[in-house]
């Protein structure tokens, strides 16, 4: 990695210089200049087609930005990820997702060890028991097939898989049920298994330690619910598996630890949607079909790899976030899938990127002096246009989004696509050019309305278009924004792989839960907003 600190780079300072220089541009302008424009800032690879032209940047933009990865060392540092290097310094640990997705035969030795052969291994030991599942061989302790999988996890072991399964709904068994249960909140197991028969369900406990306080919480709750409908222990065996590297715990917890399919400490929770935190997603759609997912993920692997910087789908992404965040000041990112099936994909993006990337210091430990990580959000097309995109269009804050569309629906229905689609290319188009105050007047509005019908335009799109939505593209399309995100990181200079952010409120969680426990009045030592909730929640719950 660099040793210049980034604002220090020549290419940091040029880009601060031409920012200044580009003032206000005008998108009008840039397109009027440049009627090749929409064609000629373009990119495409693995079944996806970037359309990054409505963006505030010019062909200097672009040269400086590319520049600057140069400068911040990303092939190089793109490259150790691949080689297996522990570039997640503050764990130690190498950051391997993409040995996840490499195909039969591949190798990739860390350590001694050909990661890929123990990969393929896994998938393999998961494939026979989702075949076993969607068969009806696997049966449950009174004899029935299982017809209901509910998969328990919380963080990256719940959120790749619902995604997943709501994103490639169309292709999974119908025959089968899926819930997923992630939340400690009671309401959320209760709701999930309410209408479910105990013989015929399946639980999959996915836990990288076994030890998530509210994954074991809810785990905890399906043995005593199982076991209460069936009436023994002898049941879990043949109604629970484990997705976790903690034989002993997995053992302890009642489950059989030939039905353990394990996964590695190089594999990030955000990163394990491929993993065997895929398991529902294997058993949902079929292992045919999961592989088909894996090399999706897979060729967008090949393309970051290899592509020109200038021509790389994630890198033109993670460099047009730095461009907002740091030289505009864009503090959020809009994720707007224009497919009823993707309605889970900005959740699933949330962690991926604000777990990714929200830190504060670099990989020496300094505090940064520029902004990292926006926030990310969305719902699906057309549902926002009707609630948020008035202040994406109006409002005074800049949001960069990303509209994502099809050629093809999964399922025709009138003219219900063209619909759908016709919104993607209208919005782009509304965002970047508006509605000027003389086009307003034009339409013969009255002078006091005219002020609140202009749009200033100027909003920035990426517009990712697609044939239609398949196990192969839900893959790219993940593995595209991996990509942006290790972009983005890496130019910041920060540790993309850790997540030391999430473990002091759980530490503190578990300090606290024995003082809203206690029958008798605790001696609290918080402060005194702490101390005083405590004393009203144990009022509260008599």
């Amino acid at each position: 990695m660099p040793t210049v600190p980034l604002r220090d780079r020549a290419a940091w300072q040029a880009l601060e210089s031409h920012r200044a220089e580009l003032g206000e541009v005008r998108l009008r302008e840039l397109f009027a200049a440049d009627p090749g424009r929409g064609e000629r800032l373009t990119a495409e690879a693995a079944g996806i087609y970037l359309d990054y032209s409505k963006n505030l940047i010019t062909d200097e933009t672009l040269r400086l930005l590319v520049r600057l990865a140069e400068e911040s060392g990303l092939a190089g540092h793109r490259d150790a990820m691949f080689r297996g290097e522990p570039i997640n310094v503050s764990e130690h640990r190498s950051v391997l997702h993409v040995a996840l997705r490499m195909p039969r035969g591949g190798s990739l030795t860390v350590d001694g060890v050909d990661v890929v052969a123990q990969v393929h291994e896994v998938l393999d030991r998961m494939a026979g028991f989702a075949r076993r599942v969607r068969s009806g061989d696997w049966k449950g302790h009174t004899g029935k097939r299982i017809r209901n999988v509910v998969n328990v996890g919380i963080g990256g072991s719940d959120l790749g898989p619902v995604m997943a399964y709501e994103a490639l709904r169309h292709y999974t068994d119908r025959d089968l049920t899926f819930r997923f249960v992630s939340n400690v909140d009671a309401t959320d197991f209760v709701e999930a298994t309410r209408d479910l028969s105990a013989d015929e369900t399946l639980f999959i406990i996915s836990s990288k330690t076994f030890g998530t306080l509210e994954t074991l919480t809810n785990a905890h709750s399906a043995r005593d619910w199982l076991v209460s409908r069936l009436g023994t222990q002898d049941a879990i065996a043949k109604h629970f598996v484990a997705v976790s590297t903690n034989a002993e715990r997995v053992a302890e917890f009642g489950i059989d630890t030939a039905n353990m399919f394990g996964f590695w400490d190089w594999v990030g929770g955000r990163y394990s949607m491929d993993s065997a935190i895929g398991l529902s997603t294997m058993i949902a759609i079929g292992p045919e079909q999961f592989h088909d997912l894996l090399a999706g993920f897979h060729e967008m692997d090949e393309h970051f790899r290899s592509a020109p910087l200038p021509e790389n789908l994630p890198v033109l992404m993670g460099l047009l976030a730095v461009w907002y965040a740091n030289f505009h000041g864009a503090q959020t990112v809009g994720v707007l899938p224009y497919e009823q099936y993707l309605k889970r994909f900005p959740a699933y993006l949330q962690q991926l990127t604000m777990e990714s990337n929200g830190k504060h210091v670099t990989l020496g430990g300094d505090l940064v002096d520029y902004d990292t990580g926006a926030v990310y959000w969305g719902e699906p097309g057309t549902n926002g246009q009707h609630s948020f995109y008035q202040l994406i269009h109006q409002g005074t804050r800049l949001i960069p989004v990303d509209l994502i569309g099809f050629g093809k629906s999964l399922n025709p229905l009138g003219d219900h696509h063209d619909i759908l689609s016709s919104n993607v290319f209208a919005q782009a188009q509304a965002l970047a050019f508006g509605k000027s105050e003389d086009e307003v007047r034009a339409e013969g509005t009255a002078p006091d309305v005219v002020p609140h019908r202009v749009m200033q335009g100027n909003r920035p799109t990426n517009v990712l278009l697609a044939e239609k939505l398949t196990p192969y593209l839900l893959g790219c399309l993940v593995a595209l924004y991996e990509h942006s995100v290790f972009t983005q990181g890496t130019i910041w200079g920060i540790d993309s792989f850790d997540q030391w952010g999430v473990e002091l409120g759980k530490q503190l969680a578990a300090q606290i839960v024995p003082e809203l426990t206690s029958s008798t009045e605790p001696d609290l030592s918080h402060d005194s907003s702490t101390n005083a909730l405590i004393r009203r929640y144990r009022r509260l719950k008599g």
